[in-house]
């Protein structure tokens, strides 16, 4: 067993290689999922979290003995914490008032924690981490998504005229079938001049938030019949 300030070639590839599995096996759910920061960035994280853990514990040991030199192991751990946000923040995307990734930022940043547990040794710490962290990314995902089945959001785009009344016609339709609108872009179409039919139309981008999802088909139906919509599309 190495000492405290020393640490043998086999016990520091085994946490090396280990920083590298456990974070592979979070990143591999992501990667699974499609989502931004995936199977290597993960790998990555966590193994350049356990390198950067075994220096600083490990990576002057030859100034233990000197005078005045106060040995501090958690100082670089401390710098990975706060410094690892960057690469989450680039995982985070906000269209509208919907914010994606924040999951995978998250996790991004738990992969780092695993890896200064592997790094320093702490297994127990490192092994219960990464199997909460697949828990939550996997089975609780699963679970909250049955949870909220009847609460499930859709995204609707149609084309419409410009007519006065045709949105309050659209929003009844809604309210009928009990359909709330959680968002809603409005955006007027230019028309070209190779296009002049375009005149006078605009676009409604809608974000639906459905109590009972076997009534999206019927308002979508009712809201097609109108003669304000041109087209509409269900994304």
């Amino acid at each position: 067993m190495a000492s405290t300030w020393e640490i043998s070639h086999l016990d520091l590839i085994v946490r090396m290689v280990l920083a590298a599995v456990l974070g592979g096996l979070i990143g591999m759910e992501r990667e699974w999922s499609n989502h931004a920061a995936g199977f290597r960035t993960h790998i990555l994280v966590c193994l350049g979290s356990a390198t950067i853990m075994l220096m600083s514990i490990y990576g002057f040991t030859q100034f233990v003995s000197e005078p005045n030199v106060r040995v501090d192991p958690a100082r670089l751990a401390a710098q990975v914490i706060s410094g690892i946000g960057f690469l989450g923040a680039g995982a985070i995307m906000r269209n509208g008032s919907a914010v994606k990734g924040l999951t995978t930022a998250a996790s991004v940043w738990t992969v780092a924690a695993i890896g200064l547990c592997v790094g320093a040794g702490f297994y127990t710490g490192a092994f219960v981490c990464t199997g909460m962290v697949l828990v939550s990314l996997y089975a609780l995902n699963k679970w909250e998504k049955h949870l909220l089945r009847n609460r499930r959001y859709h995204n609707l785009e149609m084309t419409i005229y410009d007519a006065p009344g045709s949105l309050g016609r659209i929003a009844t339709i809604f309210g009928e079938h009990q359909i709330q609108i959680s968002d809603l872009r409005i955006e007027p179409m230019e028309p070209e001049h190779r296009f002049p039919q375009e005149a006078g139309k605009m676009l409604l981008a809608f974000k639906l938030k459905s109590v009972k999802p076997d009534k999206l088909p019927l308002a979508v139906e009712a809201i097609r019949r109108l003669d304000v919509v041109s087209s509409l599309t269900v994304v």
